[in-house]
């Protein structure tokens, strides 16, 4: 049984539909890439999984439960976190602050802070200083290791490359194996299709909201996936 299994889940935003027919299984243990271009559905269907947004038709089922439409916070205890786009860190809060509130679901768990700052020792150094005066690269340190430390069973990851210098993304990425080594399932968004099916099991593409390739990473081609990201 998949641990994520989307299945012909619509989403609208008013009478814009945004994700058409979608069908998407993770099993546990996976990482799936979702590629496509800016307004694609992508970020539409993280939030859905989320809970910030429930879809008009479909289902969502999270380990065998069906989760469609329940609020964020309970699909948060029941191990869903997300890395969102922008980081979205809170302001007035230090590193550290900002960390700690990822332990709010109160799952216990493979992550405490001293794991997160084993995995971004970095981290450590700065964990007094307001979230605001970190470099980009570090700020998006801080976004992962909050979502760690809710210790989640499914991980979702919203451009995590996206405006950081190719050295910090290295880094990042560095991380993913000792991050996959707890067993997580990860559904990552990424701009790089390259790097995306490089560090993933399965992957999926998305056009105008809907999947237009799908399978596992190392078995598509360029072509196909060209073709699939621009419709051709």
């Amino acid at each position: 049984m998949p641990l994520l299994d989307i299945d012909a889940v619509n989403v609208f935003y008013g009478d814009f539909q945004a994700l058409s027919g979608v069908s998407i299984s993770l099993e546990a243990g996976e990482v799936l890439a979702l590629i496509g271009a800016n307004g694609a559905g992508k970020t539409t269907l993280l939030r859905s999984i989320t809970g910030l947004m429930a879809p008009r038709q479909g289902r969502i089922r999270f380990d065998g439960a069906d989760v469609a439409g329940m609020p964020a916070q309970a699909l948060a205890r029941l191990g869903i976190a997300m890395v969102p786009e922008g980081r979205m860190l809170f302001p007035s809060l230090t590193v550290q602050e900002n960390l700690q509130m990822g332990t709010l679901t109160r799952r216990t768990g493979p992550w405490t802070l001293g794991a997160v700052y084993d995995t971004f020792p970095v981290l450590k150094d700065l964990r007094h200083r307001n979230a605001t005066q970190l470099s980009g690269g570090q700020q998006q340190m801080v976004a992962i290791g909050r979502a760690l430390l809710s210790n989640p069973r499914l991980l979702l990851c919203d451009e995590l490359s996206l405006g950081l210098a190719p050295l910090v993304v290295e880094d990042i990425y560095r991380t993913f194996s000792r991050i996959r080594s707890e067993g997580l399932s990860i559904v990552l968004v990424e701009q790089d299709v390259a790097r995306a099916c490089a560090v993933s099991d399965q992957m999926a593409c998305l056009l105008k909201g809907q999947v237009t390739l799908q399978g596992a990473s190392a078995a598509v081609s360029n072509a196909q996936v060209t073709a699939a990201y621009f419709g051709e």
